[in-house]
């Protein structure tokens, strides 16, 4: 058991250590066409299954016929996702350009 454990506290590390950052951007209609944004941040609970807020892009648009929706997790969603609980609690940002 001694000669297993480093190996698990390795992988671990390991694991940990490739989480990264993405982004995704979604255009409705002509997309934005000023530099107006707004910005809320969605929370999931248990690695996503349970929606802890309901965040509305449309709503954010103001409803704008033409904007652009930027999703992203970014390094420090990594930092609070470590914080509260590796996992347990996800969170992203979600930005609205007009």
């Amino acid at each position: 058991m001694k000669q297993i454990l480093p190996s698990l506290l390795l992988a671990a590390a390991l694991g940990l250590s490739m989480t990264s950052c993405y982004t995704m951007t979604h255009t409705v209609g002509q997309g934005a066409s000023t530099e107006e944004t707004a910005t809320e941040r969605q929370w999931y609970l248990f690695w996503g299954l349970l929606k802890l807020n309901d965040v509305d892009s449309h709503e954010m648009a103001d409803g704008a016929d033409n904007y652009t929706v930027k999703t992203e997790q970014s390094f420090l969603d990594i930092v609070i996702n470590i914080f509260t609980g590796l996992a347990t609690i996800h969170s992203r940002e979600i930005t609205v350009t007009k």
